[in-house]
């Protein structure tokens, strides 16, 4: 009897060890869930702070260029404050410029009372800023909802015009903008952000202006060139310092007369004409009163006695912008070289 109590409790004792080995167990292996599911859980945690963080810089960082701002001075010593890139552009009788940007105006100048015809096609379906009772009003500027206004000279912005429309929007004003189209266009390119554009426009026409001037070189070379304007106002020759002068007398270098010399324009009429020295006369129709040309005074000079009068197109040949000298240069090399 005493060996089977022996071996009961031998047999309890290895039961008991065995049971107690499992609780120790399970409590461990209940520990060890709940710190993978505490570890696992802190770990997304982490993630979803840092995905937030990360978001956050992102659209830090994107509204941060949206009105990324800058102060750019003009030609008349105005500051204008422009805030991101400007897309609806007010910019009268710079409309060309704009084109060789690939950018369209939300309006375009237009004056029928001076002559001036539109001729740009791509310009047909915008609507037209008329300036044949002056410059449009600020409530007709307003209307068009511009985010920048571009007045190519100076008077443009006399009379307090450049205040009413600098209240509008910012509004950027040239001294003549046809002067000089090579700094203009950088400069239009430059507001718009459009730089890379305007140096292409350039190189290219600076490019045409050196083939014209091989060309033209020994069959114009010591000649005089008059551009004559029929206007509705009178007649006149255009000066070199803006327009169709300035790209046959700066840019092609063709010399000028003695009548015009560094002015703008000059009135002319029959008592003056014996005087024009030109060897190449250019001739604008503007709808003015063309009767000198049919008489014998005219017809008496050499320059008409030769055949070197040419009729262009009052259109481009008044435009301010590299898609309308393009066609002047091109006319030029036309009629002077056949």
């Amino acid at each position: 009897m005493s060996r089977l109590w022996v071996t009961r409790k031998k047999g309890w004792k290895t039961l008991s060890s065995a049971l107690l080995s499992c609780v120790i167990i399970g409590s461990l292996l209940t520990g060890c869930g709940t710190k993978t599911e505490s570890d696992a859980a802190t770990h997304k945690q982490h993630n979803q702070t840092v995905e937030v963080e990360v978001s956050a810089e992102s659209a830090k960082g994107g509204s941060s260029e949206e009105v990324q701002e800058r102060t750019i001075t003009d030609e008349l010593g105005h500051e204008v404050k422009l805030s991101g890139t400007p897309e609806k552009i007010i910019a009268p009788y710079l409309e060309e410029s704009l084109l060789k940007l690939g950018v369209y105006p939300v309006a375009r100048y237009s004056n029928a009372r001076d002559g001036h015809r539109d001729w740009l096609e791509k310009l047909s379906n915008i609507p037209i800023l008329d300036f044949s009772e002056g410059l449009p009003s600020p409530e007709v500027i307003m209307s068009y909802h511009p985010d920048l206004i571009i007045l190519q000279t100076e008077t443009f912005a006399a009379n307090g015009v450049y205040e009413s429309y600098s209240k509008i929007a910012p509004t950027y004003v040239f001294k003549n903008a046809s002067g000089n189209i090579e700094k203009s266009l950088t400069t239009i390119g430059d507001l718009l952000g459009k730089s890379a554009e305007a140096d292409s426009a350039l190189q290219a026409y600076r490019e045409k202006i050196k083939e014209a001037k091989e060309k033209l070189s020994k069959i114009v070379e010591n000649k005089k060139v008059a551009i004559i304007r029929f206007a509705p106002k009178g007649v006149n020759m255009m000066g070199g310092n803006y327009l169709a002068g300035y790209v046959l007398h700066q840019e092609l270098g063709l010399g000028k007369t003695k009548l015009i010399g560094d002015a703008n324009s000059a009135n002319l009429s029959l008592e003056i004409i014996p005087k024009l020295d030109a060897d190449y006369i250019f001739v604008i129709d503007q709808g003015g009163d063309r009767t000198m040309m049919d008489s014998p005074i005219w017809k008496s000079m050499p320059a008409v006695k030769q055949g070197h009068v040419y009729k262009v197109d009052s259109g481009y040949w008044l435009g301010s912008g590299l898609i309308a000298y393009e066609k002047i240069i091109d006319d030029v090399v036309q009629f002077l070289t056949k």
